[in-house]
């Protein structure tokens, strides 16, 4: 199964200093990559390399994230999000438009996981159907 991982985990992974709890999470990153699984949103993407501060480092981890493949999203992928907002939102649930873009490219017709250390996802989770690692 492929796997959208979020700006959190990348976010772990690209640390100089790794915290000691999230050592499983980042050999299980490793293990992903490894295994060809991971897919990369354009959002993702661009939250990644946004606030890099110096253009060496920007075009270095960017050209490194060229290795991912880009998942294309279509018109159904924006509107199962919206949904999933307003799905979420009527049942008390708050979420930003990306964690829904992220939801409804998972679940549509895909069968992706979502691997994420954002618990909003868990909440989501309760009233869409979207599976996490």
């Amino acid at each position: 199964m492929r796997v959208i991982v979020d700006t959190s985990i990348w976010s772990l992974a690209l640390r100089r200093n790794t915290p000691d709890d999230a050592l499983d999470i980042i050999n299980h990153f490793r293990d992903l990559i490894t295994d060809g699984r991971v897919v990369l949103l354009g959002a993702i993407r661009q939250e990644i390399l946004s606030g890099i501060r110096h253009l060496e480092q920007f075009t270095r981890l960017r050209d490194h994230l060229r290795a991912f493949p880009n998942l294309e999203l279509n018109i159904a992928d924006y509107e199962l999000a919206a949904e999933f907002f307003n799905t979420c939102r009527s049942n008390g649930v708050q979420g930003s438009n990306t964690d829904f873009l992220i939801c409804a490219a998972a679940a549509a017709n895909r069968n992706y996981s979502i691997f994420t250390t954002d618990k909003d996802f868990e909440h989501f989770q309760t009233h869409i159907h979207i599976v996490l690692l």
